[in-house]
């Protein structure tokens, strides 16, 4: 299915060539890669190949998202991933809200990825169940984006369909069911303060995934979109320490061989 609303300006998806160590990020619902384009570049500039797909129904017009379901959404990341592959020899996955969602459904389905970071990653926000049995005709209208730091412009949209909501509630109800599929190692950052989805939700899946690896790493300063918010620094410098703690594992020549 096509969108019919041309992208807004600054919420294109981006690709970082570098070597052959991929990150694949995946932003979150309403949200466009704009959210978290200064992650990408900062690990672009640690010479990582870095990709950033735009989800369908995001970034252009809140009508948009009508047309699309949650099977869309994960379709344009995995089919992202398979790209990502085809150049790189190792592949990990960041995802912040739904694209945390994203990420555990894709480790589940792909076995071979390296390690997923989350960053206030959703399966599970009470306020929106009420959502769930209204007209999917309907809209909501949005508050500001979730967002500590003061001067932070987040591209999103005013109004949003409730069929997208309910989309998003059933994708959380499906990916909630396989977390124990999910085994590769796994790192979170969890903002104290989340206005969107409850910091519980982090915990949850920790405790639910089947990954032996998993470590966590609490924001005091930032909101949901942390991403974009006054700790971006600390979940760059971590997400770096965490990506070479897990690819040190194997041998040196296979290391190695993810720079050639």
């Amino acid at each position: 299915m096509n969108e019919r609303y041309p992208v807004i300006q600054g919420a294109e998806a981006f690709f970082l060539k570098g070597n052959k160590l991929g990150i694949l990020l995946c932003h979150g619902f309403l949200g466009t890669p704009q959210s978290v384009r200064e992650l990408g570049e900062a690990l672009g500039k640690q010479g990582y190949t870095v990709s950033c797909p735009r989800l369908p129904g995001h970034g252009t017009h809140f009508k948009e998202l009508e047309q699309f379901s949650y099977e869309d959404w994960l379709q344009s990341v995995e089919q992202a991933y398979i790209e990502l592959r085809k150049s790189c020899t190792s592949v990990f996955v960041i995802g912040q809200s739904m694209g945390g969602t994203l990420s555990l459904d894709l480790a589940s389905r792909h076995p071979e990825i390296e390690g997923i970071a989350l960053i206030n990653p959703a399966i599970d926000i009470p306020q929106f169940e009420t959502y769930r049995n209204q007209p999917a005709h309907a809209y909501v209208t949005e508050d500001a984006p979730d967002i500590k730091k003061a001067d932070a412009v987040e591209i999103t949209y005013g109004q949003a369909p409730i069929k997208a909501y309910q989309q998003l509630l059933g994708y959380m109800d499906a990916v909630r069911a396989k977390l124990g599929e999910v085994r590769c190692p796994a790192v979170c950052f969890q903002s104290l303060e989340d206005h969107v989805v409850p910091p519980s939700n982090t915990d949850y899946i920790l405790g639910k995934i089947g990954s032996e690896n998993v470590s966590k790493y609490e924001l005091h300063n930032s909101y949901h979109i942390a991403s974009m918010d006054h700790e971006l620094d600390f979940i760059v410098a971590k997400s770096i320490e965490w990506i070479e703690q897990v690819t040190a594992a194997p041998t040196d020549a296979a290391k190695n061989s993810l720079y050639a």
